[in-house]
């Protein structure tokens, strides 16, 4: 092909007008509806805070935000549409370290890579998952499970939800970290190893708070001890895993909003700085609270960070314990 002194111009000067359409995209961004998909069923608490998302993101950028239930796989189907959506910004993911750091290390399947098929955006919120009993339950702090644990191996039925659920995970990590011998019993849902909880059909169990508060608060289940770093703001009198016993131990989980891959790197810092300004709002932060959670914000590469840890942590307990999923 023969380039002239005239082609040469145009086409420097197509790449000149076509440098600030980018710009003006991003500033003008969002234009039109955007799709925050959620990779689970409506009424959970991935779907809660998704729709706190929405509504702030509604009124601050003038567009419709439409929550969209995508369930499925454990959270793999919803996730997989974002990664094949189109990078402009009006397909979000709301994350969760269920679908974005636990099942890419135990299920071998999974067509997709988060750290490489999408863009994180900033954090939400941190949601610990709790150890619970039974009132009739004897021992009463963690320090007295274990030992009783240790004294009876394979004796104690330890209730959690779904293989693959932080729950579960988080009763894998303990059996690892506090080398006791408890036997795992992995329930479809949270819902029935809350009932067989509440029924004592099972003495002790993990789960995340949402579904279990009302009971602890009446006295049905009490909490041992709470798997985050720092107590639960609604149950400030519950010590930490750390705290009573078991230092080094997080098993809380954190959501979180995503993009496709290749989405422009400016819709990504709008949509980060709108994010966290929505999460320091007392409105959302009372919200968060009612859901079992509290406010976790990030900037888009910390949010980055957290996923790749959480992955490798998670990683490294399925490859240890040989809990591959084919």
């Amino acid at each position: 092909m023969k380039f002239t002194r005239r082609s040469m111009m145009m086409s420097g000067a197509a790449l000149l007008a076509s440098a600030p359409l980018h710009k003006a995209f991003a500033a003008d961004y969002p234009t039109r509806q955007i799709t925050l998909i959620v990779p689970y069923t409506a009424a959970g608490g991935v779907d809660a805070m998704a729709r706190v998302v929405a509504q702030k993101f509604s009124e601050a950028f003038k567009q419709q935000v439409v929550v969209e239930n995508r369930p499925g796989g454990g959270g793999t189907i919803g996730t997989r549409a974002v990664t094949r959506a189109a990078p402009d910004g009006y397909t979000l993911l709301l994350g969760h370290t269920g679908t974005i750091s636990i099942n890419p290390a135990l299920y071998a399947n999974i067509p997709f890579d988060p750290r490489k098929d999408l863009e994180a955006i900033g954090m939400i919120a941190s949601m610990p998952v709790a150890l619970m009993a039974h009132p009739s339950f004897k021992p009463q702090t963690l320090k007295e499970f274990i030992e009783l644990a240790k004294k009876d191996p394979g004796k104690i039925n330890l209730g959690t939800s779904a293989v693959g659920t932080g729950g579960y995970m988080c009763a894998e990590l303990f059996k690892s970290e506090a080398g006791v011998d408890v036997a795992i019993i992995p329930y479809k849902g949270t819902a029935p190893v809350m009932n067989d909880l509440l029924g004592g059909h099972v003495p002790i169990a993990f789960g995340v708070l949402p579904p279990a508060l009302g009971n602890i608060a009446s006295g049905n289940l009490r909490v041992i001890a709470v798997a985050s770093k720092e107590r639960f703001s609604g149950l400030p009198n519950v010590p930490t895993f750390a705290e009573a016993g078991l230092p080094g131990f997080d098993g809380s989980l954190h959501y979180g909003l995503l993009a496709p891959k290749g989405t422009p790197k400016d819709i990504i810092e709008k949509l980060s700085a709108e994010l966290k300004k929505a999460v320091m709002t007392d409105e959302v932060k009372q919200r968060i609270a009612t859901e079992g959670g509290d406010p976790l914000t990030s900037t888009a590469a910390e949010y980055a960070d957290d996923v790749d840890k959480e992955e490798k942590k998670w990683g490294a307990l399925v490859r240890k314990l040989n809990l591959k999923v084919e």
